[in-house]
């Protein structure tokens, strides 16, 4: 009888894709897990774009200063040049599909002289930028956690009860540390968490844009349209992690542009609409105590129509998941830029913030360091009352600054030296990134001037004190020794046999 013996098994090797492929190309390894889809894509950049959780907290500042007119058709504005923004970062995001991505494409596309300085600069803003957006969300939340429970209490005219600011800060540290908690699991619960907040932004988006049918009947839209038009003027990427990311990362980021276009626009223009009595809103005496405009607005419109602050409550719970899904993304993409900037040695105790949970492949010690920092940045709730505007200040400015880096090299280097991936602007590249460079430029300055007038210590924006502190002491690091050592990027592929 003769004896067959079973061949043994050739293990399979997994297909490599093509944005796998191009950051071997580029020097790096695959370290963190590549799983996300295109949907999971999208649905972590428009969560971490944060349609209602970057309008509702600054609603009422700006409606106070700028007036109706310049809310609704600055959001226009705004929405145009951000698509220039958008479409210089996708080409290069389609070239170079890696983590810590800002300062990883200011190192390629700035050369191997001002590489190292470009790198340095970027990879700083935008880890500030972020870390201080973890705080913006976890603020923004309290502050409308806030006004549920004063108007479950009862109101401010009614012996509701108005969380003092050590409860303030219990809450905001409280939303940071579950933040860090769900992010030291595996990213795909993070994903399912994002696609979540798809659905439950568009079901807040669908439902305020039926407001003013609900609320105001016998008020015309003619006559608010009117309110709008004529009101007086004041003072004014984890792209690693993705399957396909030189392909899925470009279009996540322009289809959410896209997104957060149309539904804010929407958003501001509901609430809007739905505003009653304006001089009342900021009345410290009126049921939210003055503290929430958004909240007020809500308020005054279910009361108004149906005698019950139910209605303002369930809204406002909505308003606060968004807020919460917002800062869960958020921690995710600052953990990521921590990670990627220790993985190059270029935080101190770097080898700390570096490691990798062995089971979920995600950087748990990177996201609870920014957890802890985030926490550092709120204790002032206690004895400053514009704690929200400079953290949203030097959010803005290291998050939004960052982009200029490599938008600037792209502008300048030589085109011979860009090797393109599949979104390509060709010869459109130099007017768009032009236009993107100048209107970040513009964006950083206006968040460097005072929100409130009179100035006073109270109502100091102190954001440009704490950036210039702190974005000195980052240049003298560089002066004094970092420019010594930083190079940038440090590859783990030797570019010759591949090896690691």
């Amino acid at each position: 009888m003769r004896n067959h013996q079973q061949e043994p098994e050739v293990p399979q090797i997994p297909e490599m894709d093509s944005g796998e492929k191009r950051l071997n190309e580029l020097g790096y390894k695959q370290e963190l897990r590549r799983e996300m889809t295109l949907f999971k894509t999208l649905a972590i950049s428009f969560s971490t774009m944060t349609l209602f959780t970057g309008i509702t907290p600054l609603y009422g500042s700006s409606l106070q200063y700028a007036g109706p007119a310049s809310l609704v058709w600055g959001w226009v504005v705004v929405s145009f040049f951000t698509w220039f923004v958008g479409i210089a970062m996708a080409e290069i995001c389609s070239s170079f599909p890696t983590t810590g991505s800002l300062y990883f494409w200011a190192a390629h596309l700035a050369g191997p002289r001002w590489g190292p300085f470009a790198s340095w600069c970027c990879a700083w803003l935008e880890t500030i930028g972020l870390i201080a957006g973890i705080g913006t969300q976890a603020y923004a939340g309290s502050q409308t956690m806030q006004s549920i429970i004063l108007l479950c209490t009862g109101t401010n005219k009614d012996g509701g009860y108005l969380a003092p600011k050590w409860l303030f800060l219990c809450m905001y540290i409280a939303l940071t540390l579950i933040w860090a908690f769900l992010n030291t699991f595996a990213l795909e619960v993070i994903a399912f968490i994002d696609i979540i907040s798809i659905w439950w932004q568009d079901f807040l988006s669908n439902y305020l844009c039926i407001l003013k049918k609900i609320f105001f009947p016998a008020v015309s839209i003619t006559a608010k349209l009117g309110i709008i038009l004529t009101f007086g003027y004041n003072p004014f990427f984890r792209s690693l992690e993705g399957r396909g990311a030189d392909k899925n990362g470009p279009i996540a980021i322009l289809s959410s542009i896209g997104i957060i276009s149309i539904f804010g626009w929407a958003y501001i223009l509901a609430l809007t609409f739905s505003i009653q009595d304006f001089g009342y809103l900021y009345d410290p005496t009126n049921e939210t105590a003055g503290t929430f405009v958004p909240a007020q607005i809500l308020y005054d419109a279910f009361h108004g129509r149906y005698h019950s602050a139910t209605g303002a409550i369930i809204l406002l719970f909505i308003i606060w998941g968004s807020f919460f899904f917002g800062g869960l993304s958020i921690t995710t993409s600052a953990a990521r830029v921590v990670y990627a900037l220790s993985r190059d040695k270029g935080i101190p105790f770097s080898s700390i913030w570096r490691k990798v949970h062995p089971k979920h492949k995600v950087p748990s010690n990177a996201v609870w360091l920014c957890a802890a920092i985030c926490i550092l940045l709120g204790l002032p709730i206690l004895k400053v009352n514009v704690v929200f505007t400079a953290i949203t200040s030097i959010c803005t400015i290291g998050w939004v600054g960052g982009y200029a880096v490599p938008i600037f090299a792209r502008m300048v280097m030589a085109e011979k030296n860009f090797k393109p991936g599949p979104f390509y602007l060709g010869k459109a590249r130099r007017p768009i990134c032009l236009v993107a460079f100048l209107w970040i430029c513009y964006t950083c300055s206006v968040f460097l001037l005072p929100t409130y007038y009179p100035i006073t210590w109270n109502t100091f924006n102190y954001a440009p004190v704490a950036l210039g502190v702190g974005l000195g002491l980052i240049m003298f690091w560089w002066m004094l020794d970092a420019r010594k050592w930083f190079k940038g990027p440090v590859r783990n592929i030797d570019g010759q046999n591949g090896k690691v």
